[in-house]
């Protein structure tokens, strides 16, 4: 990343959390390199998610995702699109799909429900002001719960958010990223 931050000492818990994702993905994700200049701002982002990613939720894995890469698009963060374009794409098992949807989700061969889905996303990014009742009722007339409602809004405003943080210090995705399900 662009700031010169050292890396301060990890936690017990962050350090089994890095040693964690040595094991199951061969790396450590740059995103977390850069927040582990601060163990409890590590925390405080891989807890929040790791709730938002993979608990359980209405949302599949590949929804989030989905919505983690509108959203990216949208701001253009370079980081996220690269990690989780990877992560369509293994999750879809569709290579098409994670490019298109980094580019443009709207080209897309995609369900009522993701397309439902993934415009509320990109509403809540671009003109978050303009979101009503309406775009709610969208979501809610392809089968989405007020639960899921809440939870595609979490996932899209923690990516804003993300995208943001990863803009400013330009973190840089993994290598690994890139290869990934090609």
């Amino acid at each position: 990343m662009a700031l010169d931050l050292p890396p301060g000492a990890l936690s017990a818990e962050n350090q089994a959390y890095f040693d964690k994702c040595l094991e199951k993905l061969g790396f450590v994700p740059n995103v977390l390199v850069c927040y582990a200049h601060d163990d409890a701002k590590l925390s405080a982002f891989a807890g929040f998610y790791n709730d938002l990613m993979l608990a359980p939720s209405g949302l599949s894995k590949l929804e989030r995702e989905m919505i983690a890469v509108a959203v990216s698009s949208v701001n253009r963060c370079y980081y996220c699109l690269t990690a989780h374009g990877a992560a369509v794409r293994q999750l879809s098992e569709d290579p098409v799909l994670g490019e298109l949807m980094a580019m443009n989700y709207r080209a897309a061969d995609l369900s009522p429900r993701h397309r439902a889905m993934l415009d509320f996303a990109v509403k809540l990014t671009e003109t978050p002001h303009l979101v009503g009742e309406a775009d709610r009722g969208a979501l809610r007339t392809v089968g989405f719960a007020e639960r899921d409602l809440w939870d595609v809004a979490a996932v899209a405003a923690f990516f804003n958010m993300s995208n943001r943080m990863a803009s400013a210090v330009d973190m840089r995705p993994n290598l690994d990223y890139h290869r990934q399900v090609r």
